[in-house]
């Protein structure tokens, strides 16, 4: 019953972001990742953007150019990155209600980025209100493993326990533990 009930919760979020495709032309193909952590199911939902520019096939630098170093981005393509979580979960400091939120980065010159977990949902990506966020957590940067061509989002377990949220792309992997709240 419950994974019924998880069903129509996702379907639903899906749905109501279709007036915006009416509105925004996709550019990148889409995904939805999601895990089951200590009971709960995390999800994200989010816009796949390639390293070559759709239109021109050619090769694009990714960090500092089509993310810029200083600005809000939208962790992703198209609309608006989505995080929907069943329990509350505790990022850094902070508690993160259970729920759905927009998920933006905030990648900075000297490499470290920070996750802005915001509480506005359904606008297209570039839209962006500050007086929404919840949060914003410091994400660990590492290499990739190997370049990765098309942005990627995962969500798993952790070995030390909770869970674990990566993006990556081109060659870099940020990334955050988190732990779901008993």
């Amino acid at each position: 019953m419950k994974a019924i009930k998880n069903c129509f919760v996702v379907a639903a979020l899906i749905l109501s972001t279709l007036p915006l495709q009416a509105q925004h032309q996709r550019v990148s193909p889409h995904e939805t990742t999601s895990a089951v952590i200590d009971g709960n199911r995390v999800t994200i939902t989010y816009g796949r953007p390639l390293t070559k520019d759709p239109k021109s096939g050619e090769a694009r630098k990714i960090w500092g150019s089509l993310v810029p170093f200083g600005k809000v981005w939208r962790t992703g393509a198209d609309e608006a990155t989505l995080l929907i979580t069943q329990k509350p979960l505790v990022i850094g400091d902070t508690t993160v209600p259970a729920g759905t939120y927009t998920l933006f980065t905030l990648p900075a010159e000297d490499g470290t980025a920070k996750l802005i977990i915001n509480k506005q949902i359904g606008q297209w990506g570039t839209q962006y209100d500050e007086k929404q966020d919840l949060a914003r957590v410091d994400l660990k940067k590492d290499s990739a493993p190997a370049p990765v061509h098309q942005f990627t989002m995962s969500v798993g377990k952790n070995p030390a326990g909770g869970g674990v949220l990566k993006l990556l792309w081109e060659d870099t992997q940020y990334s955050l533990n988190f732990s779901v709240q008993k």
